[in-house]
């Protein structure tokens, strides 16, 4: 089998890269960098350029399937033209990749996107699963409904497709859990608001695993990429902090201080989201990681 990765050199993408080896799967990656294309035996890159409309259409050749990971990061101050960029990212992409199919008239059977929970409106009490139909009305939402929708067009080109909405990823050396653990380890680290808020996490292992999972089984639908055991953003500090043996002195972050400092981008830290795994759970996928500690002590420790 070969699979086409979209982000294959980013956190989520590099795991799944090793994974898909590991299982004799051979990997086509788009990148907007000519000096990261490579060709190896089952590693090959084709360039491509979605703000021009240009890409390798012979990166399908031999691909049955594609794993849809492309997206700028969120985690960055969202004047009016980076919440384009962050739009377009998706949206755009997906567009070029299906009008490609579609031209060279290259047969696909499936694909597999990332998605994120942050369609899901913030709340304290609901627990959210894939039946839910309510949209966040902040930018998160509409970005996610909007990425959702682009995916959804490799359907009439005879594609079956699954989405994965990914929640808070927990990795060592990259994404949110080193911003959140380098203060902890200085003394100066405390939660967030009233430190109530849901954070559904995953280990970045689990989550890689879960795409293949869904690639090899040929999952379709929504999945939600979330551990089994959302925590608050009070435990997860205070985890955190049990883990790399800190004490935590000061008093909570207020909502106003992060406003000032990043802006309409300080909502990432304030959300509200406990949402299920149950549905990929009873699809027969077993997280290596289901706890929190656990997985803290393999990234920390």
């Amino acid at each position: 089998m070969t699979v086409l990765i979209t982000g294959a050199t980013g956190l989520i993408g590099q795991k799944i890269v090793k994974l898909c080896h590991a299982e004799g799967i051979s990997v086509h990656y788009l990148t907007t960098s000519k000096s990261k294309l490579t060709t190896e035996d089952n590693y090959k890159g084709f360039y491509w350029n979605p703000n021009k409309n240009e890409i390798d259409h012979k990166c399908f050749e031999g691909v049955s399937s594609i794993i849809n990971l492309v997206g700028a990061t969120i985690s960055k101050r969202w004047t009016e033209d980076y919440k384009k960029i962050i739009l377009e990212s998706r949206t755009k992409t997906a567009e070029l990749l299906q009008d490609t199919i579609k031209k060279h008239n290259y047969k696909i059977d499936y694909v597999v996107s990332a998605s994120a929970i942050g369609i899901y409106p913030s709340s304290f009490v609901n627990f959210y699963d894939e039946e839910n139909t309510e949209i966040s009305e902040t930018f998160l939402g509409e970005v996610v409904a909007a990425w959702e929708s682009a995916v959804d067009n490799f359907k009439p080109l005879g594609c079956k497709v699954a989405k994965v909405r990914i929640g808070l990823v927990l990795a060592e050396n990259d994404g949110a859990l080193p911003k959140m653990a380098k203060p902890i380890k200085y003394g100066v680290g405390s939660p967030f608001g009233s430190g109530k808020q849901w954070q559904s996490w995953i280990h970045v292992e689990d989550l890689a695993r879960l795409f293949i999972y869904a690639l090899q089984y040929q999952l379709i639908g929504l999945y939600n990429g979330v551990a089994p055991n959302p925590v608050t953003n009070n435990d997860l500090t205070k985890v955190i902090a049990n883990v790399l043996n800190r004490p935590l002195i000061l008093p909570n972050i207020p909502k106003f201080a992060m406003n000032l400092a990043l802006g309409e981008m300080h909502i990432l830290l304030f959300e509200s989201q406990r949402v299920s795994s149950q549905k990929i759970e009873n699809k027969g996928f077993y997280f290596k990681y289901a706890n929190l500690r656990p997985a803290l002590e393999d990234l920390l420790e």
